[in-house]
């Protein structure tokens, strides 16, 4: 089977191209020929990795919704096509090939990565709503099948009143290099954000943790790992330099090696979002051996299942107190617990396992094989 995706692989994208990208190599292990069709990159821009075959639009003319000129001509060019998949939402490149799959009596299926949790149509929500009436709506009502990562989301898509099915897959994270490895001593304590660098993520929450436990954490270091919105970095920097703290540092956006040594050096991973759909920076962390503290607004109620970390109510009173139960916890039992968050990838996240998943929802769709369990109708 041939599917084609469409989508972002740029290396700067953040985890909605990472999780792509593994879901095609997910799906290359089940022997689905799954291609991606992106926009073309900018000078200096580069991918997250050099194995996929890629199918690259014409450069993006109108930034907000994507536009890239002779997108229909494109698609009409590219044959043999038994399935698309659809990466996201909003953006013209996902409508167009939405568009031509109909057109053309050929199944998709749609990934909604979080973009309609009401958090999220609240941002921009004139702009979405219009969206939603001028075609978003009938992009997700013509899939053959919805791509949720976690039922909290299924019931966000349903409670807008869509009925087509929906798998419920998580994202899939890549062990391979790193699961085996041990847990490595730690020289000094230090509290981690891991992510994008943008308003919802609520990031001022660490720096007003460390300030309010200022003595408590005079030894440790909170280090914000990422980059992305420039204005909400500099704010950060300003309340840093306001409430006097010394041991706050910015890494920037960081990839490869440089990024696998940031995380590895974490004794723990805080995520103070209000919400995400799945977050890949969860999963990053807990394959390296790092517990994490996330809040209820994330699907990661998995983590005291498995005692690798906390799944707390997302605001400061709950942060502080967590933050300071975690740094009072012993060596060892943080070392357990880390190898405890290792387990639970291997066991869940895996990018082989998922890839079956998404293989069994391929073939149910053409018709090849059984409905698979994870996939709801109703």
């Amino acid at each position: 089977m041939r599917v084609l995706h469409s989508g972002d692989l740029k290396e700067n994208s953040g985890g909605p191209a990472l999780s792509t990208y593994l879901t095609l190599r997910g799906l290359w292990s089940c022997g689905i020929g799954a291609e991606i069709l992106m926009p073309a990159l900018l000078p200096g821009g580069k991918l997250i990795a050099d194995d996929v075959t890629v199918h690259y639009t014409m450069p993006v003319t109108f930034a907000r919704f994507g536009y890239m000129p002779g997108i229909k001509g494109l698609l009409n060019s590219l044959n043999g096509f038994e399935l698309y998949h659809v990466q996201g939402l909003w953006q013209y490149l996902g409508h167009s090939v939405a568009t031509h799959a109909r057109k053309a009596g050929v199944p998709y299926v749609m990934t909604l990565r979080g973009m309609l949790y009401p958090q999220a149509l609240a941002h921009s929500a004139t702009v979405k709503k219009i969206s939603l009436m001028l075609y978003q709506s009938r992009d997700l009502k013509g899939a053959a099948c919805i791509q949720a990562t976690c039922v909290e989301e299924m019931k966000h898509y349903r409670n807008l009143g869509f009925k087509n099915p929906v798998a419920v897959i998580p994202n899939a994270i890549d062990i391979t290099s790193v699961v085996d490895r041990p847990i490595p001593h730690k020289d000094k304590l230090r509290i981690g954000y891991l992510g994008r660098v943008h308003p919802r993520k609520r990031i001022e929450r660490l720096i007003y943790a460390f300030a309010d436990m200022r003595e408590r954490l005079a030894d440790a270091e909170l280090v914000i790992i990422g980059g992305g919105d420039i204005n909400y970095e500099q704010f950060l920097r300003r309340e840093v330099i306001r409430l006097g703290l010394k041991n706050v540092i910015f890494t920037g956006f960081l990839s490869g090696k440089a990024k696998d040594d940031a995380i590895m050096a974490l004794s723990l991973l805080v995520v103070p979002s209000d919400f995400e759909n799945f977050g890949m920076i969860v999963s990053e962390a807990l394959v390296r051996g790092v517990p994490v503290i996330t809040s209820k607004g994330t699907p990661w109620q998995i983590l005291e299942e498995y005692d690798c970390g906390w799944w707390i109510d997302n605001n400061q009173e709950s942060i502080n107190n967590t933050i300071l139960e975690a740094i009072s916890t012993t060596t060892e039992r943080r070392l357990q617990m880390g190898a405890n968050g290792k387990r639970l990838v291997s066991e869940c996240f895996s990018v082989e396992a998922l890839g079956v998943k998404m293989a069994e929802l391929y073939r149910w769709i053409a018709g090849e094989g059984p409905q698979p369990e994870f996939v709801y109708l109703d």
